[in-house]
């Protein structure tokens, strides 16, 4: 079974891969309607209302909830070699 690198899911189905495509390492939530894999800010801005809708939180608390998830996934961590590198 694969891990969403985005979002965490688990991937069980050809229909949880993005375009049904059990190649790729995100999930159909985590894709845009052309495929590729959102951006760290649309995955965050999706996440923080899905934190909203699903556990009652508020705007802030959900964002900050995501935002720690997110950072520990494999597309969204700083290498830490690159860190201070801007």
């Amino acid at each position: 079974m694969k891990i969403c690198v985005a979002c965490g899911m688990p991937m069980t189905e050809v229909a949880d891969f993005a375009l049904g495509d059990v190649e790729k390492d995100y999930c159909v939530h985590c894709m845009r309607p052309d495929g590729t894999m959102q951006s760290y800010e649309e995955k965050l801005d999706s996440l923080s209302a899905l934190i909203v809708r699903t556990q009652g939180l508020d705007q802030g608390v959900a964002r900050n909830a995501a935002r720690n998830m997110m950072a520990r996934l494999p597309a969204w961590k700083v290498d830490e070699a690159d860190e201070g590198t801007d």
